[in-house]
């Protein structure tokens, strides 16, 4: 994983678009390149056998794949999340974040609406075509 490659603010539709590169583990959008990908969203489906999380930021769905200390939290359906993490997309497979960061934003009921602006302005400014 380079961590010098910046974690894209997205959302589930903008990961369809991305393009993987010839580099390992890599992906364009909009000519930038990636590993990391930054996603908000609410939990809909959540394990205690360690299978992936699902999480839903209302334009799709995700997988969350957790290691560590984040598999021993209680993560609950409903709770809104933010999450980074490295993006994997592979043929036949759903696409999952390798999580870094996970952390539990429901105390902050206006990070949601927050969110979508700030991925708006992130791709006005840094994403979309000039």
């Amino acid at each position: 994983m380079d961590f010098g490659l910046a974690a894209l603010k997205l959302v589930c539709a903008q990961l369809r678009e991305a393009k993987e590169t010839e580099s390992q583990n890599s992906f364009t959008l909009g000519g930038i390149l990636f590993q990391r990908a930054w996603l908000q969203g609410v939990l809909v489906s959540t394990s205690d056998a360690g299978a992936p999380l699902l999480l839903d930021d209302g334009t799709g769905v995700i997988h969350l794949s957790l290691s560590g200390d984040f598999r021993l939290r209680p993560w609950k359906t409903g709770m809104y999340v933010m999450v980074v993490g490295g993006y994997i997309a592979s043929s036949g497979e759903p696409p999952m974040i390798k999580v870094h960061k996970i952390v539990d934003l429901s105390a902050f009921p206006d990070r949601e609406a927050m969110w979508y602006l700030e991925v708006i302005e992130a791709y006005k400014l840094f994403y979309g075509p000039n």
